[in-house]
């Protein structure tokens, strides 16, 4: 007991000291220290309990696939607008009418005219079948040309060669003509030297004279003869030439008909390639005028509205959202964070229109998120600046709420590595990114497999 307190109770009476003590409470000890010192241990604890590093970034639903996107359906070709065959709101299946329509191009207007194009081409298919049969005419024709020249050729070589023994016969005859008058020559000279001698008289003189002029009549005669046949067998000769040049034209007319054919063929068959190829267009145009569902879905945003409204090609007629859809949620991220992000990293969301609360740095002690992986990370960066990830859905959390719809606001945050509190209140007071970070390596490659 203090000095006071004792000096008190020798000074006053004890039942007035019990009333002092208890309305000024000067007996009784003060415990503030106590209460700092568990709330300075308290703090100590705290900053020492695990606090998860997160990248937080907003996005939106959307699909992993593209084709289970909300489509467009275009009208394919022009036309005009017969009869709709859905509604805005209505559910179809893939293969289900939309819309009818009507030809708008007067190339289109006959209604007979696939028959009429295929007349057309049953037509140019038979011409191009009688050129082929011309061209085979036009070679039997050219192998007919060919035998009768060499038949030609040979009876000429024939008669060459007959005629080559004739000149070889008249000239053995000339020769020997040539000969005999000169024999004669040579008597008559001798017989008329005789008679100037006196020694025979004018008769045998003439009768010598007559026999030399027999003997240059032959020899002349001769020579005629060898010429004469020498000429015909030049004349055979220029005949097999004239001959040989004669069927080469005809034979060269033959093949320019028959070449002339090929190419008719040719353009024939490209003709009724053309045709075919034309056919096949009216075939698949006549059946663009019912424009189907593509796949299963409900109907929006129908563009045009009543009947006999003109379409443009390609225009947009209706949107179909897909009814089997596995959705993904996009992300933006900075691209300070990018490194810290992997394929089959965990994802905590907090999806509009669904209750939450949230701890972010103890996603165990949050409720009403829904789990996520990172599915992509795309290497271009966005035109916003930033880089765009999908998330799907973590088949071993809880399952996405199935009223979601493509476009419905989502706040995610991607969870890193667990420090203490003091680190990561540290680390934002210096404006540090959060630690390198690289998820379970087997998870991760499960993540890309898939």
């Amino acid at each position: 007991m203090s000095f006071i307190e004792k000096k008190i109770e020798e000074e006053l009476p004890s039942t007035r000291i019990r009333s002092f003590g208890k309305i000024y409470r000067i007996t009784k000890r003060s415990k503030v220290k106590f209460w700092l010192m568990g709330i300075g241990l308290g703090l100590i604890v705290f900053l020492f309990i695990p606090w998860t590093q997160n990248i937080r970034s907003s996005g939106s639903i959307t699909t992993l696939r593209q084709e289970e996107r909300p489509q467009q359906v275009n009208s394919v070709i022009p036309g005009k607008v017969v009869a709709w065959y859905v509604k805005e709101g209505d559910f179809v299946k893939a293969g289900d009418t939309i819309i009818q329509l009507a030809e708008v191009k007067e190339d289109y207007f006959d209604p007979e005219l696939l028959d009429r194009t295929k007349e057309q081409m049953t037509a140019k298919e038979l011409s191009v079948e009688n050129y082929k049969q011309k061209a085979s005419a036009a070679d039997q024709q050219v192998a007919a040309l060919l035998q009768a020249r060499d038949f030609k050729m040979a009876q000429l070589r024939n008669k060459i060669g007959q005629q080559q023994m004739k000149v070889r016969a008249d000239s053995m005859e000339m020769i020997a003509a040539r000969n005999d008058l000169k024999i004669a020559t040579e008597q008559y000279r001798r017989q008329k030297n005789m008679y100037d001698s006196g020694v025979v008289s004018l008769t045998q003189l003439e009768q010598r004279n007559i026999t030399f002029q027999n003997a240059q009549a032959k020899s002349t005669s001769a020579d005629i003869k060898f010429m004469n046949a020498k000429q015909e067998l030049t004349v055979l000769q220029l005949e097999m030439s004239g001959t040989i040049q004669d069927y080469n034209e005809k034979i060269s007319k033959a093949e320019g008909d028959k070449f002339q054919s090929l190419s008719q063929v040719a353009s024939g068959q490209g003709d009724v390639s053309k045709l075919k190829n034309m056919y096949s267009n009216y075939d698949a145009r006549n059946n663009l005028y019912y424009v189907t569902a593509p796949q299963d879905g409900q109907i929006t945003k129908a563009r045009k509205a009543g009947i006999g409204e003109i379409l443009k090609e390609g225009e947009m007629l209706v949107e179909i959202v897909p009814n089997r859809v596995q959705y993904a949620v996009e992300l933006f991220v900075r691209p300070l964070d990018l490194p810290l992000l992997e394929n089959g990293q965990k994802v905590r969301f907090m999806f509009d229109g669904f209750p939450a609360v949230v701890f972010s740095g103890w996603p165990q002690a949050s409720y009403g998120t829904f789990g996520g992986k990172i599915a992509v990370i795309e290497r271009s960066v966005s035109p916003n600046g930033m880089f765009r990830i999908l998330v799907a859905e973590d088949s071993t959390d809880r399952p996405w709420p199935t009223q979601l719809r493509i476009g419905t606001g989502a706040q995610g945050m991607a969870l890193l590595k667990d420090v203490p509190i003091w680190y990561e209140l540290w680390r934002n007071i210096n404006g540090f990114p959060p630690d390198y970070y690289k998820p379970n390596t087997a998870a991760a490659n499960a993540a890309e497999k898939k």
